[in-house]
C-alpha cells in the first residue's frame, strides 16, 4: 500500500487522512502549527468515539486505523506516493508549501483548494506536471464526490496515481476543468441567486424551499444557505463573481448582504432565512418555481459543459453527490423539455432589470439536450 501524505491538520485534512488509513493506507500527517500536529490523534479519536460507542465501528476497528496514521515532521513525507495539503485558501502559502515538498519528495503533489485555480498554485513548481487538484467535500470521510482537476502539462503517471489511489478508497472521482469552482460550486449558484432573484421580487423564503423540497430537494436553497452560514455563501458569490468578470450569472443580490449585515447567519447563529422556523405547506404554483430554478440551473451546467474538461453525467452526478440533488441538472432539463428551459429563460429575460438581462441568455450548449 502507498504511503499518503497530508499537510494541514484542521478538519478537513484529518479527515482526508482518514479517508486513506481507512483504505489500509499508510498516512504521515503534518502542519506548521504546532498546537495542531500536538491535538490531531486527540481530534482524530474523539471524531470517531461516538461511532465506536454507537457499534457501528469496532473499537478495534478504531485503533487500527489511528495506528496506521502518524503525526511527523515535513522531512518525514520523503517516502510518500501521494502529498494533499489542506491548508488555508491563500495562494502564496499553497505555492510556498509545495516548493518546500517538492524538494524533498518525488511524490504526486495534490491540492485540496475549493475555489483557487490549480494552475496558479502551480506556478514557481520546478515540475508542474506533478500537481493536480483533489477537491474532497466536508466532511472527507463521509461525502463520496472528488472533483478532479488535471492540467494541459499534467504528466499521465500523475494523474493516473492520485486517481487510482483515491478511487480506490471507494471516492466517487469526477474530472472537471480548472475554472472558477469546478463544477459543484459553480453549478450550484442559481440553486440559491434564482431564490434570492425570487425573494427580491417578494415571495418569501419558506415557500420557495417549500417548492424545491417538495420535488424531491432534501434541501431548499435558504435551508442550504441557513445550514452552511449566509457568510460562506456570500463570499463564495462574491469569489465567482470576481473570477466571472463580474458576469450577471453570478450577481450579489442585496437580500444576501443584507442577511450577513444583521448578523442572522444561520444555524451557527440561531437565526438565517429560515432557520429554526419549519417549512410551510408548497404553494400554488410550485411548479413554476422548481422550473424557474431548474432552468437555470441547466443553463450553467450547460455553460461549464460547453469549456470542456468534464461531460453531462458527471456534472449530474457531482451535484447529486455533492448537494445531495434528487437529480443532476441535465436530468432536469430533459425531464422539462428543452422547449420549455428555453422558454423560462426567455420569460426570465425580459421581465429581469436591463442590467440582469445577460443573467438568463442561453447557453448554446443546451441544444445538446434536443
Amino acid at each position: 500500500m502507498a504511503v499518503i501524505g497530508v499537510v494541514g491538520l484542521g478538519v478537513m485534512g484529518l479527515g482526508i487522512a482518514q479517508v486513506y488509513a481507512t483504505a489500509g493506507h499508510e498516512v504521515r500527517v503534518t502542519d506548521a502549527w504546532a498546537p495542531a500536529r500536538e491535538s490531531a490523534m486527540q481530534r482524530l479519536r474523539d471524531g470517531l468515539a461516538p461511532r465506536v460507542a454507537s457499534g457501528k465501528m469496532p473499537a478495534a476497528e478504531m485503533e487500527a486505523l489511528l495506528d496506521r496514521i502518524t503525526v511527523c515532521d515535513m522531512a518525514d513525507l520523503v517516502p510518500c506516493a501521494l502529498i494533499i495539503e489542506a491548508i488555508a485558501e491563500k495562494i502564496d502559502a499553497k505555492q510556498t508549501l509545495f516548493a518546500e515538498v517538492e524538494r524533498i519528495s518525488d511524490a504526486v503533489l495534490a491540492t485540496n483548494t475549493s475555489s483557487l485555480s490549480v494552475g496558479a498554485i502551480a506556478v514557481g513548481l520546478t515540475d508542474p506536471g506533478r500537481l493536480v487538484g483533489l477537491h474532497f467535500f466536508n466532511p472527507a470521510p463521509v461525502m463520496k464526490l472528488v472533483e478532479f482537476i488535471t492540467l494541459p502539462g499534467t504528466t499521465p503517471g500523475a494523474a493516473e496515481t492520485a486517481r487510482r489511489l483515491t478511487e480506490a478508497t471507494g471516492k466517487t472521482v469526477i474530472p472537471c476543468a480548472d475554472t472558477p469552482g469546478f463544477i459543484v460550486n459553480r453549478c450550484a449558484r442559481p440553486y440559491y441567486g434564482e431564490a434570492l432573484a425570487l425573494l427580491d421580487e417578494g415571495r418569501s423564503a419558506g415557500e420557495i424551499d417549500a417548492a424545491m423540497v417538495a420535488a424531491g430537494y432534501r434541501l431548499g436553497p435558504f435551508q442550504l444557505i441557513d445550514l452552511v452560514g449566509a457568510d460562506i455563501n456570500l463570499a463564495a458569490t462574491e469569489s465567482l463573481l470576481a473570477a466571472m468578470g463580474e458576469s450577471p450569472r453570478y450577481h450579489v443580490f442585496p437580500a444576501l448582504r443584507a442577511q450577513v449585515e444583521s448578523g442572522h447567519l444561520g444555524r451557527k447563529t440561531g437565526r438565517g432565512f429560515l432557520h429554526p422556523d419549519p417549512l410551510p405547506p408548497a404553494p400554488a404554483d410550485a411548479a413554476a418555481i422548481v422550473l424557474r430554478i431548474e432552468a437555470m440551473l441547466a443553463n450553467e451546467a450547460a455553460t461549464l459543459l460547453a469549456e470542456g474538461g468534464t461531460d453531462m453525467a458527471g456534472i449530474d452526478t457531482a451535484l447529486k453527490l455533492g448537494l445531495n440533488f434528487p437529480r443532476g441538472p441535465f436530468e432536469s432539463a430533459r425531464v422539462h423539455g428543452l422547449s420549455a428551459i428555453r422558454a423560462e429563460l426567455a420569460r426570465l429575460r425580459a421581465a429581469a432589470p436591463d442590467a440582469l438581462k445577460p443573467r438568463y441568455d442561453a447557453s448554446p450548449a443546451l441544444e445538446a439536450l434536443a
